[in-house]
């Protein structure tokens, strides 16, 4: 297996196949690690921004290991093609609504376990709804998978905001969550560490900020703006993130990190990014002027993935790159999923 940082980038990306197939390469350690942990694993959530791309790394990194292993997709699968893309990336596709207990009942009980499920968007006027799936499908999955190992993702929005000059909130920062779809994130985070102290259940709690796609993320969000000649805010000045592709295979490596109580990990990039640095970079690259609004606020999310990188690697594709990929991407009208991270939001609203 030739190891991702060794493996050439391609200068830019001509369809979404060029990009999938980018993120979708599994590092040597997660093939060892498919390796060596027992079993099926059932990815539930897998219809989201980031499911599909684990689904086919495990799937990859499954075979390049000699193991003959079962991925599970587990999704409501409410957009009508993602069940067929799921299926081409060799995961096998499983209906269920994880708020339906009698579903989850009957799903197989694979060893292994990534929960990604969750809502964020839309949750004001809708805070009934946010908790419930925030909260209630996690005490169900982790009745159902008790004797399983279970890795769960989670969001740097349960930390407080910090200083946007500092190094960010490490796993030892209280958290502090602004707003009701923080505060369900961090309930959702407390159901996990109880089921996993009371079934003796291996679990780890990722807390991401942001994953980068040329579709989505922060990076997409600021090229986008400059080729449709809106203002770039300035309130939230910095920002952390990392290629999609390391924050999947990290991700995967995350389950050997499982541990009873639940342990914690940050999932970031290694720098932290300014938001008008950024944003003057794919202005040139774009070759599109770029105008800023508002003043430069004094508190940002920023998360240090220091633990995870000693432990991982840290992640092995350039953001410059990133940056790169993306202004390519927008300027050829490459086709963007629409779904703003909201970056700049610094009161908890969504």
């Amino acid at each position: 297996m030739t190891d991702a940082a060794l493996t050439p980038l391609p200068e830019a990306f001509s369809c979404e196949a060029e990009i999938e197939a980018c993120m979708r390469r599994p590092y040597p350690e997660v093939v060892d690690l498919m390796r060596r942990l027992p079993g099926d694993l059932a990815i539930l959530g897998v219809a989201g921004k980031m499911g599909l791309a684990l689904g086919a790394v495990a799937v990859a990194a499954s075979r390049a290991a000699g193991v003959a292993r079962r991925v599970y997709g587990v999704s409501r699968f409410s957009a009508p093609d993602t069940f067929a893309a799921v299926a081409r990336a060799g995961v096998t596709p499983l209906r269920c609504d994880l708020l339906d207990a009698a579903a989850v009942a009957r799903l197989p009980r694979a060893p292994l376990v990534i929960f990604m499920a969750g809502r964020k968007f839309g949750t004001t006027g809708e805070e009934a709804q946010t908790w419930a799936i925030n909260m209630l499908t996690p005490a169900r999955v982790c009745d159902h998978f008790a004797g399983s190992r279970l890795m769960a993702f989670s969001t740097g929005c349960v930390y407080p905001l910090v200083p946007s000059a500092g190094r960010g909130c490490t796993e030892a920062t209280p958290p502090a969550p602004v707003g009701e779809y923080a505060q369900s994130c961090l309930g959702r985070e407390r159901i996990f560490d109880y089921f996993s102290r009371c079934h003796r259940m291996p679990v780890c709690l990722l807390r991401l900020n942001y994953a980068l796609d040329p579709r989505y993320g922060v990076i997409h969000d600021l090229a986008a703006a400059i080729w449709q000649g809106r203002p770039i805010p300035l309130r939230v000045p910095v920002f952390n993130g990392l290629w999609q592709g390391d924050a999947v295979n990290l991700a995967l490596l995350a389950l050997d990190a499982a541990e009873t109580p639940a342990s914690v990990l940050n999932l970031t990039g290694a720098e932290t990014l300014s938001v008008r640095e950024t944003a003057c970079r794919l202005a040139a690259r774009l070759g599109r002027p770029v105008r800023f609004e508002g003043e430069p606020g004094p508190v940002a999310y920023l998360n240090d993935a220091t633990r995870l990188h000693t432990r991982f690697g840290k992640p092995r594709v350039p953001v410059g790159r990133v940056i790169d990929w993306t202004a390519g991407w927008v300027r050829g009208g490459g086709r963007s999923f629409e779904k703003p991270t909201h970056f700049e939001v610094a009161n908890g609203t969504y």
